[in-house]
């Protein structure tokens, strides 16, 4: 007999209940119990990004992160990214500026430079490096995704 637990949170601004047994990561809740498949697992061990969704905005590997740590919490994936079914304009900028080859990568890049641009200042280039710097990319080159966040910076912070 599996011991669990029944996890109430909001996710992407929905509240959702479901059940899970206490070894459930919060990729597989997301993946395997709310039917959100953006959330991608690669390395299970925090160090590729692929997984990265925002709990209460901070950006967290989901695939290392049990999944009662969620209960009474906020989740965001990458599907409440869009705004009203149009593309955000961090995705918008990934789209434009060819930041994504296969795509397996891109839903963790997105989560955080979301998470990045929640502050009340725009970060620098220098700060945008550093914060992209734990997510790794096996199909394209990093300039193109540095540059797509830094075109979101600027026009995130450009229409306040």
């Amino acid at each position: 007999m599996a011991i669990g637990q029944l996890i109430s949170c909001r996710v992407n601004g929905a509240e959702v209940e479901a059940w899970a047994s206490n070894r459930t990561t919060v990729a597989q809740f997301l993946r395997d119990q709310l039917g959100l498949t953006g959330t991608k697992v690669s390395c299970e061990m925090q160090v590729c990004g692929s997984c990265t969704v925002l709990l209460d905005d901070r950006p967290i590997s989901s695939c290392s992160v049990l999944a009662y740590r969620i209960h009474g919490e906020s989740v965001k994936t990458i599907e409440g990214v869009a705004d009203r079914g149009r593309l955000n304009d961090v995705q918008e900028a990934f789209v434009n500026g060819f930041a994504f080859q296969c795509g397996f990568c891109t839903p963790g890049f997105i989560m955080m430079i979301e998470s990045l641009l929640i502050g009340p200042t725009p970060p620098t280039d220098e700060d945008i490096e550093h914060y992209l710097d734990g997510n790794l990319c096996r199909c394209t080159g990093y300039e193109p995704i540095l540059n797509a966040a830094k075109v979101a910076v600027r026009k995130r912070f450009s229409d306040e």
